[in-house]
Protein backbone atom coordinates (compact mmCIF):
# COMPACT_ATOMS: atom_id res chain seq x y z
CA UNK A 1 0.00 0.00 0.00
CA UNK A 2 2.91 2.20 0.51
CA UNK A 3 4.11 2.43 -3.24
CA UNK A 4 1.06 3.83 -4.14
CA UNK A 5 1.90 7.09 -2.74
CA UNK A 6 5.52 6.93 -2.68
CA UNK A 7 5.91 8.90 -6.18
CA UNK A 8 3.49 11.21 -5.34
CA UNK A 9 4.21 14.23 -3.30
CA UNK A 10 0.54 15.39 -1.37
CA UNK A 11 0.51 18.81 -3.00
CA UNK A 12 0.50 16.85 -6.39
CA UNK A 13 -2.38 14.82 -5.12
CA UNK A 14 -4.56 17.49 -4.43
CA UNK A 15 -3.58 19.42 -7.87
CA UNK A 16 -5.21 16.44 -9.36
CA UNK A 17 -8.91 16.60 -8.10
CA UNK A 18 -11.32 17.88 -10.24
CA UNK A 19 -14.60 18.23 -8.96
CA UNK A 20 -17.86 18.23 -10.46
CA UNK A 21 -19.64 21.67 -11.23
CA UNK A 22 -22.75 19.84 -8.71
CA UNK A 23 -20.39 19.14 -6.18
CA UNK A 24 -19.35 22.58 -6.25
CA UNK A 25 -22.47 24.06 -5.85
CA UNK A 26 -24.30 21.23 -3.90
CA UNK A 27 -20.96 22.00 -0.63
CA UNK A 28 -21.68 26.04 -1.32
CA UNK A 29 -25.19 25.61 -1.16
CA UNK A 30 -25.49 23.47 2.22
CA UNK A 31 -23.03 25.65 3.71
CA UNK A 32 -25.08 28.97 3.22
CA UNK A 33 -28.19 26.80 4.13
CA UNK A 34 -26.67 25.66 7.70
CA UNK A 35 -27.31 27.86 10.78
CA UNK A 36 -25.25 27.20 14.26
CA UNK A 37 -26.58 27.93 17.19
CA UNK A 38 -24.34 28.05 20.41
CA UNK A 39 -26.13 26.51 23.60
CA UNK A 40 -24.98 26.68 27.11
CA UNK A 41 -23.37 23.55 26.74
CA UNK A 42 -23.97 22.68 23.24
CA UNK A 43 -24.51 23.74 19.56
CA UNK A 44 -27.41 23.49 17.80
CA UNK A 45 -27.31 23.00 13.91
CA UNK A 46 -30.20 23.95 12.13
CA UNK A 47 -30.45 23.40 8.26
CA UNK A 48 -32.27 26.45 6.84
CA UNK A 49 -33.90 25.14 3.93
Amino acid sequence: MAKLYINQSPNEKVENLKPKEETISFLLNYSKALHVLDGKQMQYENLLN
